[in-house]
Formats: C-alpha cells, sequence, structure tokens
C-alpha cells in the first residue's frame, strides 16, 4: 500500500495492482423473505463499510467482490431470521433485525479487512394485496370503535334526559293529577 503524497515507481520492477478506497461505502441491498404468518415480504437493509488500513492487503486480495460477499451474508442473516417473526412484530424490532444483520457481518467481513461500521433496516415492503387487506382490517377497527363510542354518547344523553324528566319539580294543580 503506498502513502498519500508523491510516489514513484521504477516502472519495469513495479506497477499499480488496483486502487483501494478507505472512505466509507454503503451498500443497498433489498431482500425477499417470507414471515411467520406465511406474508413475503421485500426488506431493504443498508449496510456502511470501509477497509481496515492496517488489513488493505487482505482486502484487496482475499475478495474479488466485497459487494456480492455482503450481499450473500445480508440475504443469510435476514432469511435465517425474518421467518421467526410474524409482520406485526417486524415492524417493531426493525432495529433487532439490524442489530442481528450488523453482528452476522463484523465478525467475518473482519477476517477479509472490512469493517461493517452499521447496518439499517429501510424499508419493509409486504405484498401490495396485503397491504390493502392490513389498511382494511384497520379501517374496519375504526369504525367499530367509533360506532362503539356513539353508542355509548347516545346512551349517556339518553341517560341526562331520562334524569332530567325525573329531576323536575313536580306542580300540582286544582286537579288531583300531577305535571311534571
Amino acid at each position: 500500500m503506498l502513502p498519500p503524497g508523491l510516489v514513484l515507481l521504477l516502472w519495469p520492477c513495479m506497477r499499480v495492482a488496483g486502487r483501494l478506497s478507505l472512505r466509507v461505502q454503503q451498500l443497498k441491498i433489498s431482500c425477499e423473505t417470507k414471515t411467520s404468518d406465511n406474508v413475503f415480504v421485500t426488506m431493504g437493509v443498508t449496510v456502511q463499510f470501509r477497509v481496515i488500513e492496517e488489513r488493505a492487503y487482505d482486502a484487496f486480495y482475499r475478495l474479488s467482490n466485497i459487494q456480492n460477499q455482503i450481499r450473500a451474508y445480508v440475504f443469510d442473516v435476514i432469511r435465517s431470521t425474518i421467518p421467526r417473526m410474524e409482520l406485526d412484530s417486524l415492524f417493531v424490532s426493525t432495529s433487532d433485525v439490524a442489530l442481528d444483520v450488523l453482528r452476522g457481518l463484523q465478525g467475518i467481513m473482519h477476517q477479509y479487512g472490512y469493517e461493517i461500521i452499521d447496518t439499517l433496516v429501510t424499508d419493509i415492503s409486504p405484498n401490495p394485496l396485503v397491504r390493502a387487506a392490513m389498511n382494511e382490517i384497520m379501517a374496519t377497527r375504526k369504525i367499530k370503535e367509533a360506532m362503539f363510542h356513539k353508542a355509548e354518547a347516545g346512551e349517556a344523553l339518553s341517560f341526562v334526559h331520562v334524569s332530567l324528566c325525573f329531576k323536575a319539580p313536580l306542580a300540582f294543580t286544582s286537579s288531583p293529577m300531577l305535571v311534571l
């Protein structure tokens, strides 16, 4: 590895084998898998990684395509984690999934000279038909709740009306009838 700045190469004896960036890189991965309640979801995962400067030799010569290698490991972790979860719990525990992916990648990629900085679950997209059904279920629940509250309010109003009728002062007239 050459240091930054002006470097002279002796042409017949030395050559540049390739370039390797030490910057933080980001890889966006989309993976389809099935949850425990048999719903197919597409997971969007972003992995941020960089070359460990002291292990640049390993990073350059041990892997020919780092992005495909990371993608394969992410698929492996996602497809072993998500099938144990239901769709509703998946939306709640995205940070747990991201942490599982991070743990799964860190040890493996370190031996190849790469540091995994962070993993983020950026998207969870169920099938559009499932999404429409979920929205319909929520709308039905909200309508049912609104009807319950409306009935409760109507019951309260009728109770108030009846109680007002019975609490009104009673007046007697010359006839023996009660008048409210």
